[in-house]
């Protein structure tokens, strides 16, 4: 018989079998107020066999998924939602107090917008004309005018927008909400990353990465143009196939009965059992011919004359395919990698003639995505965003036609479910560089969306390197003036 421990000698006390009675009972009460409060991390039990398995919310959650609607290279907040009639006043003027420099180099004179504004719908908001299919819908949307970002350089922005910290290594929100709530359909990925048909963004994989969370909850890269890679063997039948992962469903299965508490083995397990069944899912969700002829000419996916444009209305199609057939979490990308503004909304030099390329292929595939959905009842519980990684100055850059990067202001929306509609909220001052009532890091942004989700960003938490991390750091709080 083994010696008693310190611990077992106290329990043979009296005295120390109450004190430990009383202790227990007072932390056992701590925790239940503690939970009531929502003050208790609260990870979430995940099956390592299925991974994907849908799980509870922390609380009842208006959107069941979300799509991300991420305009890379920062587009302008001046040309797009931000209307600023004194800018149009100042035109041609220089900053009063304004910097001699910014990020890329000496700062020129004010510069008005460079498409004309016009009123919208009931609410009269006032939107571009670079984006009429998009304006006719903002009396469906919450805008949020005063958003800031913590960087001016497009990589960590991005991550910041992404991920919530600047660093590379952190889970993206994707993967936060697939880790949380996993998935409503199992043969497809919880977590889809649509690129753009010209490329991937700065940041490439770290905007769908999972970071130090399980490898299982990265957004999976499908579009409509390159579809999953390697799903299938390109020397081996469907037959062959099927009977060789029937005999190694039989052979892990028999494997698992003799090591039952070898998780690692059943994650892996379930990774290879999901993308069996894609074999069979993918092609069918990336069939998008079979898509009526008038729900393709709608989107612009039938258009010859611009063949990027038809690529990316064909991906806002694959988009909503997806979430009607309950994947989590969409994120879809409008723009490349740096490039001069040439494949991103990225605007130094020539800012007009890009936007003006960016604007047609962006717009009515956009709005046909955000129509289709409504039409279909899935905004009744899904929460569609709109987001760029920061905005643009109120000047040009001295010799030049574009504006430089600003984070201190600018502007991001949602639409859809828990989404108050036909708000804006936040307010730049008077020239649209500076956030100044209603000031919103992209921590709240983040926070909000976990919040419509059902989600506490608070208690939405996994320990990394003896520390709780969460996708907000220690801030962030929900923008409760956009909730409906």
């Amino acid at each position: 018989m083994k010696p008693l421990s310190n611990i077992g000698r106290q329990f043979l006390s009296r005295r120390g079998f109450l004190t430990n009675a009383a202790t227990g009972l007072g932390s056992i009460a701590l925790l239940d107020l503690l939970s009531q409060d929502r003050l208790l991390a609260a990870q979430p039990a995940i099956d390592p066999a299925r991974p994907f398995a849908p799980r509870e919310s922390h609380f009842p959650g208006k959107a069941k998924r979300v799509v991300v609607i991420f305009c890379a290279g920062a587009v302008s907040q001046l040309e797009t939602w931000d209307y600023k009639p004194e800018l149009i006043k100042l035109d041609g003027q220089p900053l009063k107090d304004g910097p001699a420099v910014t990020f890329q180099g000496p700062a020129g004179n004010l510069a008005r917008p460079q498409y004309k504004f016009r009123q919208r719908g009931e609410t009269g908001k006032w939107v571009s004309d670079m984006i009429p299919h998009l304006a006719e819908l903002t009396d469906d949307i919450a805008f949020i005018h005063s958003l800031t970002s913590n960087s001016n350089t497009h990589g960590p922005a991005e991550n910041f927008l992404s991920t919530g910290t600047p660093l590379d290594g952190f889970p993206s929100l994707g993967s936060w909400a697939s880790y949380a709530l996993g998935s409503e359909n199992q043969d497809l990925p919880a977590y889809v990353a649509i690129p753009d048909p010209r490329g991937v963004p700065q940041n490439g994989s770290n905007n769908w990465g999972p970071g130090f969370l399980p490898a299982a909850f990265q957004g999976t890269p499908l579009s409509s143009k390159e579809p999953i890679r390697h799903l299938r063997p390109p020397i081996v039948s469907s037959d062959e196939d099927h009977a060789t992962r029937s005999l190694l469903q039989r052979m892990n299965a028999r494997h698992m009965d003799q090591h039952p508490a070898d998780n690692k083995l059943a994650a892996r397990i379930a990774s290879y059992e999901l993308a069996a069944r894609m074999q069979l899912s993918v092609p069918e969700i990336t069939a998008l011919d079979s898509e009526p002829a008038h729900v393709l000419k709608s989107y612009g996916a039938d258009d010859e004359s611009n063949p990027i444009r038809a690529a990316f209305a064909r991906n806002c199609i694959l988009a909503r395919r997806l979430i009607e057939s309950g994947v989590r979490f969409v994120q879809l990308f409008n723009g490349a990698y740096a490039s001069g503004g040439e494949l991103n909304w990225d605007g130094h030099n020539k800012l007009k003639e890009q936007y003006d390329k960016h604007a047609a292929i962006l717009d009515q595939p956009t709005a046909a995505l955000i129509k289709d959905m409504k039409s279909r009842g899935l905004l009744e519980d899904t929460l569609v965003v709109w987001c760029t990684e920061f905005g643009r100055m109120p000047f040009f850059q001295k010799g030049a036609k574009g504006r430089d990067h600003n984070p201190d202001g600018f502007t991001c929306w949602m639409t859809g479910a828990g989404v108050k509609p036909g708000v804006s909220h936040g307010v730049t001052d008077e020239l649209g560089q500076k956030a100044v009532q209603d000031v919103h890091p992209l921590y709240d942004f983040n926070a909000t969306i976990l919040h419509l989700l059902g989600l506490d960003h608070e208690r939405l938490t996994f320990e990394h390197n003896g520390i709780q991390r969460r996708l907000t750091n220690v801030e962030g709080h929900v923008i409760r003036e956009i909730l409906a």
